[in-house]
């Protein structure tokens, strides 16, 4: 099985329906998306790439990407896509992994590619060298893939150390395109999709569900993330949806409610990259409406882990709604999900431990890193890193990264649980708690804070929702929190911070 296949019976079903947009101008029909694949595949055959080989792409959102990516899907090869944010070095480093030989990369990143040495070919797109490859004579038919070969490679975000290379298969991605239909939201060919965060990464690896589907796929003219932009789009457009990481949606809510949008147009909002808290899916469901739906995945697991609903995230009535808005959701259709000790062995329901998945989503492994995989897929399972627990009903809450949970004088604590009380006062804009080296206590917990809050007022919080040894010992005011390019907060850099 090779994914290609399901843009080629797109094209051949209704080559005249609109797939690709730049803003509101349709830049091609399915016929023409298609074509122009086939005939990038035709060039890199030319080239030497065979099925299996690895193409990387450098790109900034355009239409253009996706041309590349089932160029190199419809050749046989697989597709790394490096996140545009990255340093010319950074994704040096991610060619020279992967063993790519080519890499395609819009005009701005290549000289960051060529100062770093990489010996890949460089193709630049948009531009005159794509276009010449346009017109390249196409590719004859698909060539031919079994479904647990190598489609996409996923470079980590390497925040803990180098990034790895997670094996995402044919099986996998269509799989988890599947899940989507099932376990969150319909789409139809009267849909349409925007890519307003890199297109290397979860809003980009929904486009396989959206082509199968003959949706309308959107990229913003400012080829990122502007709130005003989406609401403009949404409204052109209609029944769009967007995955956008939670503090995107927190800056949403924040523009909507000061321009008076109400973000007509918008369908479903797919959040997931990091802690969503309560105070801000409120907001936001209030502001917006019912169109919020939450994903819990990883690269190893891409987007399939667990889903919340939009019903889930928008109910007020069940009697448990406040901790299931906190959860993550429940498994996916194709996976298991459990929780773990700290020997693997599965817990009771309510009990803290390791989130652990296995099913037809879950990565066979990194690519060329038999020890990584053999401390990640253990027994069948894997150990996502993630603590939390799973209620009675199947809804798995996280706390934390295993390494960030803090244990103080023998007792542990989850930060995201201080988090979600401090963030109910007023004045505190963002948070985020690690734990502190202590003598005597082994560690100590430390908030560091974005914001005028007065500590004194956070302690009375504190002591009025959680146990006194969960209590920040320091408040740290701090202008702005680390995030690396995905928007996670780097808590490496805060601890960094601490020590020096």
């Amino acid at each position: 099985m090779n994914l290609a296949h399901w843009l080629e019976r797109q094209a051949g079903t209704a080559p005249e329906r609109p797939a690709l947009f730049l803003g509101r101008d349709c830049v091609a029909d399915y016929g023409t998306f298609w074509s122009d694949a086939c005939a990038i595949g035709g060039w890199l055959a030319a080239q030497g790439v065979t099925a299996g080989d690895r193409v990387a792409i450098f790109m900034k959102n355009c239409p253009e990407y996706l041309t590349v990516f089932y160029g190199i899907w419809a050749a046989g090869a697989a597709v790394v896509p490096i996140n545009s944010k990255l340093h010319g070095r950074e994704a040096a480093f991610i060619l020279e992994d992967s063993g790519a030989h080519h890499v395609f990369a819009t005009a701005d990143l290549a000289p960051g590619l060529r100062t770093a040495g990489v010996a890949a070919q460089i193709t630049i797109a948009p531009g005159a060298d794509f276009e010449a490859l346009r017109r390249h004579a196409p590719l004859k038919s698909v060539v031919r893939r079994q479904a647990d070969d190598l489609a996409w490679l996923f470079y980590t975000s390497g925040t803990t150390g180098k990034p790895k290379g997670v094996i995402m298969t044919h099986r996998m991605l269509a799989n988890m395109s599947l899940c989507y239909t099932i376990d969150v939201d319909t789409v139809t060919a009267a849909d349409s999709t925007l890519y307003a965060a890199p297109m290397s990464h979860a809003a980009g690896i929904y486009n396989m569900l959206h082509v199968r589907a003959g949706a309308r796929h959107v990229c913003p003219v400012s080829g990122g993330f502007e709130p005003a932009e989406i609401f403009d789009l949404a409204g052109h457009f209609g029944s769009m949806q967007l995955f956008a990481a939670p503090t995107m949606v927190q800056r949403m809510t924040q523009v909507a409610r000061q321009s008076g949008a109400r973000g007509k147009g918008l369908r479903t909002v797919i959040y997931a990259g990091g802690p969503m808290y309560n105070a801000d899916i409120i907001e936001a469901v209030d502001h917006f409406g019912p169109v919020f739906a939450q994903i819990y995945g990883q690269g190893e697991c891409p987007m399939g882990i667990t889903a919340l609903s939009r019903g889930d995230v928008a109910d007020r009535d069940h009697e448990n709604w406040a901790a299931r808005l906190q959860s993550v959701g429940r498994a996916q259709s194709v996976v298991e999900v459990a929780i773990g000790d700290e020997e693997g062995h599965l817990v009771p329901p309510g009990t803290h431990g390791e989130i652990m998945v296995r099913g037809d989503t879950v990565m066979p492994g990194y690519w060329q890193n038999r020890d990584a995989t053999a401390k990640t897929l253990v027994n069948g399972w894997l150990m996502t890193g993630d603590m939390g627990f799973m209620d009675a009903d199947g809804y798995v809450t996280l706390r934390d990264r295993s390494r960030d949970m803090i244990i103080t004088g023998g007792s542990n604590v989850y930060p995201r649980e201080v988090e979600e009380v401090l963030l109910t006062d007023p004045d505190v804009q963002e948070v985020s708690v690690v734990g502190r080296a202590h003598a005597e206590w082994g560690e100590e917990v430390v908030a560091f804070i974005v914001g005028q809050a007065d500590p004194d007022r956070l302690d009375r919080l504190c002591l009025e929702n959680i146990a006194r040894f969960k209590r920040p010992k320091e408040y740290i005011a701090i202008d702005a929190l680390p995030k690396n390019n995905y928007g996670k907060v780097l808590k490496t850099e805060l601890r960094r911070l601490l020590q020096d």
